[in-house]
């Protein structure tokens, strides 16, 4: 049997996640970034999802997803319900989870085409 590599035609793939980096394309990054299948913005300021407020998402909010997935890091975080309900008003859902996870659900996500955003915090 012949196995072929399935290359997705977006420019940025999320190759994995954990709790203190991610690897997109072949960059290994280690602070906290917003990715789109059509965008990477390194050097997102947040360090802490418990204050993580609606004017740090607005980056992610700009790239007009319906899903934004968020990266908590090695542990699952919740941002203050305030963020989540203002996102929710804006008609984009926001969906918490550690960095593994997101990662896995936005590339699944990007495969399917959605229109999802991926968020991930890297605390110093």
């Amino acid at each position: 049997m012949q196995l072929h590599q399935e290359r997705p035609d977006y420019a940025y793939v999320l190759r994995g996640a954990g709790g203190d980096t991610a690897t997109v394309n072949d960059r290994v990054l280690r602070e906290s970034f917003i990715l789109a299948p059509d965008r990477l913005l390194e050097g997102w300021g947040v360090r802490d999802v418990a204050s993580l407020g609606i004017a740090d998402l607005e980056p992610a909010l700009a790239l007009q997803p319906e899903v934004l997935v968020l990266g908590t890091g090695a542990a699952q975080a919740f941002p203050p319900p305030e963020t989540v309900a203002a996102c929710l008003a804006r008609g984009v859902g926001l969906e918490a989870m550690t960095n593994a996870a997101a990662a896995r659900t936005y590339t699944v996500l990007a495969a399917e085409e959605r229109k999802v955003v991926a968020a991930f915090v890297f605390p110093l």
